[in-house]
């Protein structure tokens, strides 16, 4: 999907990391909502409330999900869940731009 119809976009902005990763919040007319945002190259750990499925739109870097010790390679077009209540980490190697659903 390259776009979206019928929305509203939070305009406070969320940002993580000393403005590294950032975001905005798009809330849809049916109450469910996602966030768009990107990621500078780095190190970040992350925490979830809902369970998320991240698709990265472009860019590159490497997950670690709960309970797995090893890095996975996600590129723009790929995508990844992650499960409620749970912690992960990505090792970004370029630019990220993402859309995190919470499902």
């Amino acid at each position: 999907m390259k776009q979206f119809e019928n929305v509203t976009v939070r305009l406070e902005g969320n940002s993580y990391f000393d403005g590294a990763v950032t975001s905005r919040t798009v809330n849809f007319a049916d109450g469910s909502k996602k966030t768009l945002g990107f990621m500078l190259p780095g190190e970040y750990e992350f925490g979830t409330e809902a369970a998320e499925l991240m698709e990265i739109t472009s860019g590159e870097l490497e997950v670690k999900l709960p309970n797995s010790n090893e890095w996975t390679s996600i590129n723009g077009g790929d995508t990844f869940n992650v499960p409620s209540n749970s912690k992960f980490q990505v090792n970004v190697k370029k630019i990220t731009d993402y859309c995190c659903s919470y499902i």
